[in-house]
């Protein structure tokens, strides 16, 4: 059995940057923010430049060509003066990128490509306490103070906690992922001293565990996962890692513990599913595959996703309501927005059991009754453990047919009713098969295969 110890030296040697690469990144963060801050000055705006994230705090994994630059304006400004000056300066210092594009999270920021590094330009205001934040970006620089302050010869832990968790795929605090963040792994390496030490408290974890570096301990959260925010109490680091994600860390820390492998390091690649193969597989499962296509509204992943998972609940709860058994469901976008469905069978018998109130219940069976009685039904009323019932046509035998008649019953979230209004397409089992993205054929591997 290979040393942990050896592992973690393998593991650290393949993924921290060289000093090259850290003087290659410091020196562009250096120009962006001299840029930022000589902009701002000629411009008469009172803003400052800084490097955030783990770019600033050296837990970066080598390759990871990502910045975070703030653009920093004072708190009596106005939020709608922060972003529209915000967006000017970020504008003209995108103007010397190779590309650039706007995009929103709670207010409007530049991704821009620098020298082969993604950057992104946010406008925040810079407060004096977590507790003042006017927008939820605010709180980062905060985050970098106090990681920064507690982190100091434990980065290499933090690089291999990181990469044990995208190895085992669940590295990634965007509501599409529903996994771990960069800071949450920074706050578990300075709570529990150790990448080893990590892996081990999680083989004691269950739903609820709470964590509370700075023993705050004035809210109670709900989340599967608590790790208290220390810079502010009020907010759960862990609230977008998923129950699910959060279980497959448990397990994975365990096997790893207890048969260490550098496999666990390493994420499997799916190859996309060819057609010969996706039926083999259907048809030795014997279940049907529904899939419901629109195109994507044009949002972010972190409102794209949230909106297709509250989209995906409300359809399953319309299966189950109407007796189609859901055994898997999944959500996938690109160009287009695709909600998956494994069912039992998406056919069931025409004639469905009815139960009624029971016998004892006078007004409510003579109601039961009355309306059955000679009505279009494939029995007549009649008794079992205590209860009316009456044998009577299903509304919907067909699962296509009834998500093609009712889906705008359904809970779709406003951006997404106004896409599935505008052109939806129901595919079912081999219909599906007319979507040739490889993407889409990746992500359908993994939905079997899991």
């Amino acid at each position: 059995m290979t040393s942990i110890t050896k592992i973690f030296a393998s593991v650290l040697s393949r993924i921290k940057p060289t000093e090259a690469e850290r003087a290659r990144l410091k020196a562009l963060a250096e120009s962006i923010i001299s840029r930022i801050n000589a902009t701002g000055e000629a411009e008469g705006l009172n803003i400052k430049g800084e490097l955030v994230g783990s770019s600033a705090r050296g837990t970066w994994i080598s390759g990871e060509h990502d910045l975070d630059i703030f653009i920093m304006f004072q708190p009596d400004v106005e939020r709608k003066e922060l972003e529209e000056n915000g967006l000017y300066i970020a504008r003209k210092i995108a103007g010397e990128s190779q590309s650039f594009e706007e995009r929103y999270a709670e207010h409007p920021y530049i991704h821009a490509i620098f020298d082969g590094f993604e950057v992104d330009l946010v406008p925040a205001f810079k407060v004096e306490r977590a507790s003042e934040i006017k927008s939820a970006v605010d709180r980062t620089p905060f985050h970098n103070i106090y990681v920064s302050s507690m982190i100091r010869g434990l980065e290499d832990e933090v690089l291999v906690l990181k990469q044990f968790l995208k190895g085992i795929g669940v590295y990634g605090s965007e509501l599409k992922t529903q996994g771990f963040s960069g800071y949450l792994v920074e706050l578990l390496i300075i709570n529990y001293g150790s990448f080893i030490k990590v892996l081990e408290a999680a083989c004691e974890w269950k739903s609820g565990i709470t964590i509370d570096i700075e023993k705050h301990g004035t809210l109670v959260h709900k989340d599967p996962t608590v790790v208290v925010d220390p810079t502010d109490p009020a907010r759960n680091v862990a609230a977008a890692l998923s129950l699910d994600n959060m279980c497959v860390f448990i397990d994975r820390a365990c096997e790893f513990l207890k048969d260490p492998d550098e496999a666990y390091f390493s994420a499997k690649l799916a190859e996309p599913l060819d057609d010969k193969s996706f039926n083999k597989i259907l048809k030795a499962r014997g279940t049907s595959l529904l899939a419901i296509e629109f195109a994507a509204p044009d949002l972010v992943d972190d409102v794209l996703f949230p909106q297709l998972y509250k989209v995906r609940e409300s359809i399953h709860e319309m299966f189950e309501r109407y007796d189609f058994h859901v055994y898997n469901k999944s959500v996938w976008a690109e160009k287009s927005a695709l909600i998956l469905f494994e069912l039992e069978s998406s056919k069931l018998p025409h004639a469905r059991i009815h139960a009624g109130p029971q016998v004892w219940a006078k007004e409510h069976a003579l109601a039961f009754k009355s309306k059955y009685t000679g009505s279009d039904t494939f029995s007549n009323v009649f008794i079992r453990d205590g209860r009316y019932m009456v044998e009577i046509p299903r509304k919907y035998d067909r699962a296509k047919t009834l998500v093609e008649s009712e889906i705008l019953n359904c809970a779709l979230g406003k951006h997404l009713a106004l896409s599935i209004k505008k052109e939806f397409h129901v595919l079912e089992d081999e219909e599906i098969l007319s979507i040739k993205d490889n993407e889409f054929r990746k992500f359908l591997r993994n939905f079997f295969e899991k």
